[in-house]
């Protein structure tokens, strides 16, 4: 049953309980994120005393393959290098396409790439011995992960896997390095998006002990939503499974919110396709 009112509610996934392998998990990567943030703020002022700068404005630099063009402009990583550096970059990185379901990497592993997705989108997720899966993050065009272990060369903290058809840029530590080297502008917006991932951890971790599921539910639905013709539409086809590990949650419970949802007018699920109709009720 529900309670109308005015829903406060600020967490897009949270975790299962704190004795629970995944919750260990998660607190480990967000130590280790803290860790690397600090390791390579120390790195990036070294590097700056030693390293001069020359940017110039220039014309947008365009990457070409297979008939599709991307932007470095759109990349964020990147939108602010002049076109000179983008063409270095250009060099050393290598294109790659991978199917859907297709794993990049696990958590564990020992390599050492950066990836730029061009294309499609990607999850990046927890898991136990058990086979439970907690969701981090969904990236699409213009995001990138694995900037981790091009900092600390630590194993990988968490596993990744296409959710549809992807086309990814790859470059490996040592081109970085000395792509790095050349271009410190884009250790400024690397440090700056390794801040932002961090206040997000930490504002999710918060938000960990003060959100049940319900809440956490209906901030995802609110958060992955986006308008069309007057109404909130969540386009993703999420399963019912999807939308469990990104809450932390049993499908089961999330089964029966939605349903509640429905009943009530609060959303509509055809195909999938959730459209929210009007505010979800701030208590479940």
């Amino acid at each position: 049953m529900f309670e109308r009112g005015t829903t406060s509610l600020s967490a897009p996934f949270a975790l299962p309980d704190k004795g629970h392998t995944v919750y260990q998990k998660f607190v480990k990567y967000a130590a280790l994120f803290t860790s690397s943030l600090c390791i390579f703020h120390k790195s990036l002022i070294q590097r700056w005393n030693m390293l001069v700068v020359t940017v110039a404005d220039n014309k947008r630099r365009e990457i070409e393959w297979g008939g599709d063009v991307v932007l470095l402009d759109n990349i964020s990583l990147f939108a602010d290098l002049s076109e000179s550096d983008r063409e270095a970059i250009n060099k050393l990185a290598v294109t790659r396409s991978y199917a859907k379901n297709t794993m990049i990497m696990c958590e564990g592993d020992r390599s050492d790439s950066l990836y730029i997705v061009l294309s499609g989108k990607v999850k990046v997720f927890l898991s136990d011995e058990d086979g439970k899966e907690v969701t981090l993050n969904t990236q699409g065009p213009g995001e990138y992960f694995g900037e981790l272990a091009m900092l600390d060369e630590a194993p990988r903290s968490a596993s990744v896997v296409t959710t549809e058809e992807t086309k990814l840029a790859v470059v490996s530590k040592s081109a970085f390095d000395e792509c790095l080297e050349n271009n410190p502008k884009i250790a400024l917006t690397l440090i700056r998006g390794l801040a932002r991932r961090l206040r997000d951890l930490t504002e999710n971790v918060r938000n960990l002990a003060l959100m049940d599921v319900y809440g956490r539910v209906a901030r995802t639905l609110l958060d992955l939503a986006e308008e069309k013709d007057g109404k909130q539409v969540i386009n993703q086809k999420l399963t019912q499974r999807e939308i469990a590990s990104m809450v932390g949650a049993s499908r089961e419970m999330v089964s029966r919110i939605l349903r509640d949802l429905s009943v009530g007018g609060y959303i509509t699920i055809e195909n999938r396709i959730i459209t929210i109709n009007e505010r979800l009720p701030s208590g479940w």
